[in-house]
């Protein structure tokens, strides 16, 4: 009788830790794991709003945020590490990276979103033979220009990144979500890191001819 209850304890151990094991080889499990666009603002840690150009100085930008808050942060770091993007002009919006040292806001990153918007073409990549890029407009609204397969219809600031969503087509359509970090933006200029390649762009006040394909190219 012992001997029974003994062995079934023993089974009834060995079922729970087989239970246990099970779930946790299924919530470890992040292979598969992806960013949702619809996701970004739920952990996007970027404060948003417009520069106020009588308390921005040459270390110091002046906020009025989002939410309706008027701060002052410094610059300083931002700018000796090539990381304020864009001029400082007043009433135009931001997006501002902050970390907080001793009570003061420090900003990492600025990013000028007014600079942002605009036609970025640079050579195209295959041959050079045209120009191909991505507009940017205001509202979050992306397109493409030049390019057969990758349709931009979105973008946004992340985290202090650029990222861009389009449609891609060729085997298989689906949906492409693009994050890059901006490496330069001046008046005229414009300079993405991805993942693997370096995009330089230049701004275009006008779109450029669209290359249509010859009978040799089919």
């Amino acid at each position: 009788m012992i001997m029974r209850n003994l062995l079934a304890v023993t089974l009834l151990i060995l079922a729970f830790c087989v239970s246990s094991c099970g779930n946790k080889n299924k919530g470890a499990n992040f292979e598969n794991d992806t960013i949702d666009i619809g996701d970004l603002p739920n952990t996007d840690k970027t404060l948003y709003g417009v520069i106020v150009g009588d308390g921005t100085s040459m270390n110091e930008l002046q906020v009025l945020t989002d939410s309706g808050d008027t701060l002052n942060i410094s610059i300083t770091y931002a700018k000796d590490n090539g990381l304020q993007l864009g001029g400082l002009d007043a009433g135009e919006r931001v997006a501002v990276m902050v970390k907080e040292e001793e009570g003061q806001k420090i900003a990492t990153e600025v990013v000028n979103i007014n600079s942002l918007l605009g036609i970025w073409l640079m050579p195209n990549p295959m041959d050079g033979s045209d120009f191909v890029g991505m507009v940017l407009k205001e509202g979050g609204i992306a397109e493409s220009v030049n390019q057969s397969s990758l349709f931009y219809k979105s973008w946004k600031i992340f985290n202090g990144k650029l990222v861009l969503v389009a449609d891609h087509e060729g085997g298989g359509d689906f949906e492409e979500v693009d994050t890059f970090r901006i490496k330069a933006l001046g008046p005229d200029s414009l300079v993405i890191q991805g993942e693997e390649d370096l995009f330089e762009y230049k701004r275009s006040k006008e779109m450029p001819k669209i290359t249509e394909p010859t009978e040799e190219s089919l």
